[in-house]
């Protein structure tokens, strides 16, 4: 009988689900979850039963995180999978590797200029992979975007404008979590909008030369707040009693999940899922704005407001030979709150080329189903199946890849904080 890949999986929070769930059920015949490692003994404890009452999968083996090391050494996994605060990405892709693991990551991963160069250095130093999961380029509508620039539909590209929309539902739910603080998350331009920033990489086949950003805190935080009346800011929503009538309050207790993974192991681990998003110790941004100038002479556009009545986007590229219209609409969500397949899941998209001197089309697009608009079972599969489907696109992203997303953010972070256009090939030594 063949050997199955084996994984562990470090981090158990809400981003962790999709990875652990695929293995235990549709992937189980090709791979083999065998341990957990987390600061939590509750929440892992929690997935555990996820896995045996709902995948029909044994509880794994649990190892709180400084107990990294020995799990790798008793368990002798193939694959780490890093689900954990984006903060401490760096130290287990780099710890898996010296320790003779490849790595499956989550986005972004990590979170400043450091760390990433520390992490550069390691791959180099030890030969092993570094996978990083960019679902959104799966989903079959951004994959058409790669098709159309790849095969001439607008000629050479000369300027993209990239509007990102996140409602008050999805998007408040950043200023309620640990990325509320930028040294967790590298704020919104790094967390987020690494996936925006690896699409016009990937769309273009090109990467970041110079950055030059704005941003501000103009409607999440305290100040804000008091400027629009508001007069709201209990520590938490759990148990507060404006809770009820305010439309940015969660309720932890009313989610099985949300309660199993945060409000049950809140004395353990000391994390307050539900914060206040108008609390006065928010140090993100909510207003962004981005301007990039690619190494192949593009230029980048980059909007993004978390604070929005619908959540999605509008993308128009235009080049020597026309112009792409792109638009859609996804599903807001609380992460962890509801239902995997309906984060990111695509409410309508609309992609339009227009030609010069020649009649505009509408680009018909596969709906699937799934989250982030169906991308995540594709990249899912292109995972964890042994023989996963050719992929032309090549959709894989690697380490470079990782990397190259997240200096367009990083490097945002800086021009914000120095009104300064920033180098980007300052930021890395490669």
């Amino acid at each position: 009988m063949k050997r199955k890949k084996r994984y562990v999986q470090v981090g158990t929070g809400g981003r962790a689900r999709m990875f652990y769930e695929a293995i235990a059920t549709v992937y189980r015949q090709e791979c083999e979850l065998v341990a957990f490692c987390d600061m939590s003994q509750v929440r892992m404890d929690f997935s555990n039963k996820i896995l045996t009452d709902e995948c029909d999968h044994p509880a794994v083996k649990t190892y709180k995180h400084t107990e990294f090391d020995r799990m790798i050494d008793e368990m002798k996994p193939d694959v780490v999978i890093v689900t954990t605060v984006d903060r401490t990405h760096d130290y287990y892709i780099i710890r898996a590797m010296e320790k003779g693991c490849d790595v499956l990551t989550e986005k972004p991963i990590t979170t400043d200029e450091v760390k990433a160069q520390a992490i550069l250095d390691a791959q180099k130093r030890t030969g092993r992979s570094i996978r990083v999961t960019f679902n959104y380029r799966y989903a079959p509508h951004h994959s058409k975007i790669r098709e159309l620039i790849r095969d001439g539909a607008v000629g050479e590209v000369y300027s993209i404008h990239f509007e990102w929309l996140l409602n008050t539902e999805h998007g408040a739910d950043y200023y309620r979590r640990w990325h509320r603080n930028k040294v967790n998350s590298g704020g919104l331009l790094v967390h987020k909008s690494t996936h925006h920033f690896d699409l016009v990489n990937f769309w273009m086949d090109s990467q970041p030369k110079k950055v030059f950003a704005m941003g501000a805190l103009n409607f999440y935080g305290q100040a804000a707040a008091v400027k629009r009346g508001v007069t709201n800011f209990s520590y938490r929503y759990h148990n507060s009693p404006y809770a009820k009538d305010d439309p940015f309050a969660i309720d932890l207790e009313s989610s099985p999940v949300l309660k199993g993974l945060y409000l049950d192991a809140e004395e353990e681990s000391g994390y307050i899922r539900d914060r206040n998003v108008f609390s006065d110790e928010i140090s993100i941004e909510d207003t962004m704005g981005v301007l990039v100038k690619y190494r192949n002479g593009a230029i980048l556009t980059y909007s993004l407001n978390s604070y929005m009545p619908w959540e999605g986007y509008n993308v128009m590229i235009n080049g020597s030979k026309g112009r792409i219209e792109y638009s859609a609409m996804e599903k807001p969500y609380i992460n962890a709150g509801g239902k995997k397949s309906d984060e990111g899941a695509m409410v309508y998209h609309h992609i339009k080329v227009l030609p010069l001197f020649e009649a505009a089309y509408d680009v018909e697009v596969e709906v699937r189903e799934g989250g982030h608009g169906g991308g995540d079972p594709a990249m899912l599969d292109d995972i964890f199946l042994e023989n996963p489907p050719h992929d032309p696109l090549k959709r894989s992203a690697d380490h470079t890849a990782g990397l190259r997303s997240i200096l367009t953010g990083i490097a945002a972070n800086k021009s914000i904080a120095s009104g300064l256009a920033i180098d980007v090939d300052s930021l890395l030594s490669w």
